[in-house]
């Protein structure tokens, strides 16, 4: 059943993509706000019930859904359930609308209509985007969209499948990299201002999710890309990022489609919440590698339609050994 539902989910968002703002995504964003605010007293022990509240909430009324549907009406229904759980949380288009845009944009030389948009995605200010790292940054920015968007979500679906909690899992993890990236810092989110103390645990509960699904992807983006330079890349220049995870990530995909990537500081710069991508940097801090250019936007597309192949075939095979044993 997860291979059937994560290949169905695939081609449906394909076909019928998710809008960016839908109501599912936005009654979590609403639930998240609502809990921060009632339960957030700036204590470690209340920043620690907070973020189990706006997780483990949504993450369980899942999971107890697809149990009831599962012992109610059998697995069909539980398979409708998993479906449309999947097509909420996991996908390339919620995020690939941003990277077409952009990549449009710089084919046809319209660099700072480029910069509007890298900054509209991710939320920063357009003048802290060096002009001349464009390129690098939606390369950088688009593997770890993949990875949060789908790679991982995968991972944890299929680690909570396995234990018959259905979607469970891709809540969880998608909940997690949300409140993650909107409570990373005290008072970065005007509209829901959390203590430094829910910052602090919502990044190190984010930091230990992700450690598995970081690895994995790494070690898929070796596989299907240029295998040795992948892993040293990894071995050397991980920790040349401001987040180990992402470090991970980026530094494999360096290896692997042989771009420069990483123009990072060792340690998150001053002001920088954690477990951003740094914008900007020098030359010096870059891994080695070709120079970014438009051509690889294309190498990255191809690598990271392999990994799906990779994780597909992966999951048929221990699906026909299932059946067989």
């Amino acid at each position: 059943m997860i291979l059937l539902a994560i290949v169905t989910t695939l081609l449906l968002e394909q076909v019928w993509p998710l809008a960016p703002r839908n109501p599912v995504l936005d009654a979590l964003r609403h639930w998240a706000q609502a809990v921060a605010r009632n339960v957030d007293a700036g204590a470690p022990q209340h920043a620690w019930l907070a973020w189990t509240l706006a997780v483990l909430g949504p993450t369980l009324a899942v999971a107890l859904v697809h149990l009831a549907l599962t012992w109610l009406a059998g697995w069909p229904l539980a398979l409708l359930w998993t479906i449309a759980v999947l097509y909420v949380s996991l996908g390339f288009r919620q995020f690939s609308h941003h990277f077409v845009a952009i990549r449009d944009a710089l084919e046809v030389g319209d660099e700072e209509r480029a910069r509007q948009l890298l900054a509209r995605w991710q939320q920063v200010d357009e003048s802290s985007i060096a002009r001349g790292e464009l390129v690098r940054l939606v390369l950088e920015h688009s593997v770890l969209a993949a990875h949060r968007h789908v790679f991982g979500v995968m991972l944890w679906f299929c680690l909570l499948e396995v234990v018959g909690l259905g979607p469970a899992g891709a809540v969880f993890y998608r909940q997690a990299g949300a409140l993650a990236r909107d409570w990373r810092a005290s008072g970065s989110s005007p509209d829901a201002p959390v203590s430094a103390a829910l910052a602090d645990v919502t990044q190190a509960a984010w930091a230990w999710i992700d450690w598995l699904p970081a690895r994995c992807t790494a070690l898929a983006l070796a596989i299907v890309g240029s295998f040795e330079d992948a892993i040293d890349a990894w071995r050397r220049h991980a920790d040349r990022f401001g987040n180990a995870n992402d470090g991970v990530i980026l530094a494999a995909a360096a290896g692997a489609v042989g771009v420069r990537l990483g123009a990072m500081p060792a340690r998150t710069a001053p002001g920088q919440p954690a477990g951003d991508v740094a914008l900007g940097g020098g030359a010096d801090d870059a891994l080695p590698g070709e120079a970014p250019s438009v051509l690889h936007f294309a190498r990255v597309v191809g690598l990271v339609w392999r990994m799906v192949a990779l994780w597909l075939l992966l999951l048929a095979l221990l699906t026909v050994a299932h059946v067989l044993g």
